[in-house]
Formats: C-alpha cells, sequence, structure tokens
C-alpha cells in the first residue's frame, strides 16, 4: 500500500468530489425531445494527500466520466468539485489555468492519446510550453530527467510513438502527466491494454514515483486485483452510483454489498485453503437511458427483497471507514 489508512473523519481531504452529476444527450424522443443519459449520479467521494483512491466497476459504471469530470475534461451537470477547499468550475480562467498543472490524467490508451506526429521529447516539452516553464535549454534537461524517472533511455527522445512498444508508450503517457509536477495523478485504466508482465512493472512504477514525488492517485479500473495491489482505498460503481467504499484491506475481508460481494467471488485468490463461492449475477446491466427504480442493482441482486425496488439505498457507515449504500445493512425481509 502506498500509506496507512488514516482516520478520515478528523483529515482535510486535498480533493473532494460532492453530489456530482453528469447527463448526456441520446437519441432524440421527439421532434424537439432528446432522451438523457445519466452516466454519473449524485457521486461524493474525497481524496487524502499521498493517498491511492481505487474506483472499481463494470464497463458503463460511469468510471472514467468520474474521472474526466475530475481534471475538467468534461464538465459536471451539477455538483461540485473541489481542490484544496476550492470549486475547480467556479475558479476564474486564470486560477483555472493554474490548478490544472497541480491535477493531471493518465489515458488509457497510450497510442490514441499520443500526437503521432510528434517525437516523445517535444511530446514532454509540449506541457511545459503551454505553462510557459522555462526556457528551452530547461525544458529539454527537465524532459530527460522525466524519461530517466519512468524508466526510458535518452534515445527515447527522438523517438515517434509507433516506434514505442505499448508500455514504452504508456511510460510517456505517465512522464507527460508527471512533468508539470502535479499533486494528483487521474489514472484512467492505465495497464488494461498492457501485457501482463507490462502491467506489474507500470504498477510499480506508480508506487516508486507516489513514494517519490508524493503524489496522491485516482486509480480507474475494472480488475479488482489490480486495485487491490496498488490502492489504499476502494469505491465499487454501479450504474453511475457508488454502493461501497472501505478500505482495501477491509473491502476484500468483509464486503457488505452484494455487488461488491460478486465482484470479489470473481478474484481467484490462492492462498485460501477453501475456495470462495462463485456468486454470478443475472441478467445484463440495466440501460442508464431506463435504470431501475428504487436500488440500481435490484434487478441482478440475489437477496433483493421489496424495499429495494422501491427506495434508494443512501451510503451508511457500516464500519469506521466503510461505507455502504444496501437496505440488507440496516433491515431485512422476513423470513
Amino acid at each position: 500500500m502506498a500509506m496507512q489508512t488514516k482516520d478520515k473523519q478528523t483529515e482535510q481531504p486535498l480533493l473532494e468530489v460532492v453530489n456530482v452529476s453528469r447527463l448526456f444527450p441520446a437519441q432524440r424522443t421527439g421532434l424537439w425531445k432528446r432522451a438523457m443519459v445519466t452516466a454519473v449520479k449524485d457521486v461524493s467521494l474525497r481524496l487524502y494527500e499521498g493517498e491511492t483512491y481505487g474506483l472499481v466497476g463494470e464497463s458503463g459504471s460511469g468510471k472514467s466520466t468520474t474521472g474526466r469530470m475530475i481534471v475538467g475534461l468534461t464538465k459536471p451537470t451539477s455538483g461540485e468539485v473541489r481542490y484544496r477547499g476550492n470549486d475547480l468550475y467556479e475558479l476564474s480562467r486564470e486560477d483555472y489555468q493554474a490548478m490544472r498543472r497541480k491535477i493531471q490524467f493518465v489515458f488509457q490508451d497510450p497510442y490514441s492519446s499520443l500526437n503521432p506526429r510528434k517525437r516523445a521529447g517535444d511530446i514532454l516539452e509540449e506541457p511545459l510550453i503551454i505553462h510557459r516553464m522555462g526556457n528551452q535549454e530547461e525544458r529539454r534537461e527537465q524532459v530527460f530527467h522525466m524519461l530517466d524517472a519512468v524508466g526510458l533511455r535518452p534515445e527515447h527522445y527522438f523517438r515517434y510513438p509507433h516506434e514505442l512498444s505499448g508500455g514504452q508508450a504508456q511510460r510517456i503517457g505517465i512522464a507527460r502527466a508527471l512533468i508539470l509536477k502535479p499533486d494528483i495523478i487521474v489514472c484512467d485504466e492505465p495497464v488494461s491494454a498492457l501485457d501482463v508482465s507490462i502491467q506489474s512493472q507500470i504498477l510499480n512504477l506508480f508506487k516508486k514515483l507516489q513514494q517519490e514525488m508524493k503524489l496522491t492517485l485516482l486509480f480507474i479500473s475494472h480488475d479488482m486485483s489490480v486495485v487491490r495491489y496498488i490502492s489504499d482505498r476502494i469505491g465499487v460503481m454501479y450504474l453511475g452510483t457508488i454502493v461501497e467504499e472501505a478500505p482495501t484491506d477491509e473491502l476484500f475481508r468483509n464486503a457488505k454489498h452484494p455487488y461488491t460481494q460478486a465482484l470479489l467471488s470473481a478474484v481467484p485468490d490462492y492462498s485460501r485453503q477453501k475456495r470462495r463461492e462463485r456468486i454470478v449475477l443475472r441478467g445484463e446491466v440495466p440501460s442508464p437511458l431506463n435504470p431501475p427504480s428504487g436500488c440500481v442493482f435490484h434487478t441482478r441482486c440475489p437477496r433483493a427483497w421489496e424495499r429495494c425496488k422501491n427506495e434508494v439505498p443512501q451510503l451508511q457507515t457500516a464500519r469506521p471507514n466503510h461505507q455502504v449504500a444496501c437496505h440488507l445493512l440496516d433491515s431485512r425481509p422476513e423470513g
């Protein structure tokens, strides 16, 4: 783990997402009307300095949209994103530009996020030019220093993206995010497109750089094994909402939400003498165009009952620093 879990009730968060929602227009339902897709609904989370927060869930759960709203690539429909107490979307243009240096993004596909017409060195120097940092010689020196920091050689400066392997291209993407010396890095499935052996190298690189540069990470992934390895705390998303949040060890040892339990049952655990029972969810993920009433998970939940169909569960404390949005936590059906 990057840091030991602290008492989150008394610590001031570095970044806070408050009741953030994001709607996207879909197909038209009439001459002037257009249906709306709820990608994220009333999501709240906190990032504390020096920690790694893992955001996990199936494809389409809203993880990437949440990350993009944090860095300003997508504007929330409602809610606030606060960095050191300031709402990012209420800042002046000058203050927002300065803030952008402090929160950076690592994309899932390194090749699609790198300009194919530019050499790696020029790609890394571009953020420094945009933010008017240093002269040409100082920028070039900083680029070579960053190449070394992410495990690349000086000759990679002169290579184009198509001349790099997947792991090398992702290291360039990481270096580009780090070269402005940010406080927060949002990583959107940065290892999902890489071979397993390269995945472990990139994860270890993140942990090394986090310690050296005192970074705070939001790590988005659909792989429970990956977030277990790198995260201090984990938030589990389903259909645009966070259904459970807890420190990593607590979540894997004592998951409360049926969806989290189903995700964990699919993770191989060879340390256990007794194999974990596999939980197979019925049906498909509902369409965000027409989400279920009540608990969004009730159509697939093996333990759902009448209250789940009619009443939206709110996040409540199950244990210290462990929150769950599930009616089974405080009441159960008779029988």
